[in-house]
């Protein structure tokens, strides 16, 4: 007999771990729908610097939650939860458990865990002058505002701090004090990816990156949004923004991504770490599926096994 309630499972880790290649391997295998559970692939038009999955790759396997709007329009962490939910419902009417993949923290565990956090958009304004004053001195308003928030984010975060000053700012109260935790009722199995080769997969996917058309991709959303555009500030946009502008070139773009990438991996791994605990895959079993222990592929198995089914599939 299978799981009489379909669940989830949930691939997370830092990027360019290979949680998109598994996935796409489990769900090939598996017959199951992926997830996104990545911040910036929620927006149409960002597809290289984000290494959003093909359109090859939608095909072999069917993909949600991409592509939701405009990256004009920001989407809060609970506008999220709530698509997120409604599509996970909609598999569990139908007895399939899906498979959320990603590694922004707070958007997996706002599925995973059920936090909520505040509703406050964001602010673009509030956030230049944050910007202007610079990470160092606002992670001392936090420290002085919500000691515990300023605890839980590393002082060289500058997305969450400043996203933590503005919730404070704007409602008048602690961002700590603003979230609460109601995790869902189906069983959720974890997978975590931690490859030893990382600093390498990180060279390797910004090589690929450039190569495959980050500048170009830049290019058009710099003239459809404008170079203020916020998320042209995020990771590897930036960069091709400054080549695009005549200020670095190719090769210290390069570099740059490569630095600010594992430094962001690094804050990843505090991350998880600290909120999740996941069955961690290290080297080679962080692959593919037949590289992953005999156990966890059969309680895999067992999960996304519909009541229905007279024998499980091959594990």
């Amino acid at each position: 007999m299978g799981h009489k309630q379909p669940g989830l499972i949930v691939i997370l880790g830092p990027t360019a771990s290979g949680k998109s290649a598994l996935a796409l391997d489990m769900a090939c295998r598996l017959n199951l729908p992926i997830l996104n559970g990545d911040s910036r692939q929620v927006y149409r038009g960002m597809d290289v610097g984000t290494a959003k999955a093909t359109p090859a790759q939608q095909r072999l396997a069917p993909h949600h939650l991409l592509d939701l709007r405009d990256p004009d329009h920001p989407m809060t962490v609970q506008e999220f939860q709530g698509l997120a939910q409604q599509c996970i419902l909609g598999f569990h009417r139908r007895g399939i458990t899906p498979l959320l993949v990603g590694g922004s923290g707070l958007y997996l565990a706002a599925v995973t865990q059920g936090l909520r956090p505040p509703a406050l958009a964001p602010q673009p304004a509030l956030r230049r002058q944050l910007t202007a004053l610079g990470q160092p001195h606002c992670h001392g308003l936090l420290r002085c505002a919500d000691p515990v928030a300023a605890h839980r984010i590393h002082p060289n975060d500058r997305v969450r701090t400043q996203r933590a000053l503005e919730v404070i700012y704007g409602t008048g109260c602690a961002h700590s004090l603003q979230q609460s935790r109601h995790p869902p009722a189906y069983p959720i199995l974890e997978i975590g990816l931690a490859p030893e080769d990382l600093r390498q997969r990180i060279h390797q996917r910004t090589t690929a990156m450039v190569a495959g058309g980050l500048l170009e991709e830049t290019q058009q959303l710099m003239g459809r949004f404008g170079v203020k555009l916020p998320l042209l500030q995020t990771m590897g946009y930036r960069e091709a923004c400054q080549v695009l502008m005549g200020r670095m070139d190719h090769q210290q773009a390069v570099a740059a991504i490569n630095r600010r990438t594992r430094h962001y991996a690094k804050r990843q791994f505090t991350w998880f770490r600290g909120q999740h605990q996941p069955h961690w895959l290290t080297g080679p079993q962080a692959q593919c599926w037949p590289t992953i222990s005999r156990d966890l592929r059969q309680n895999i198995v067992d999960l996304v096994r519909k009541p229905t089914d007279s024998a499980p599939a091959s594990a």
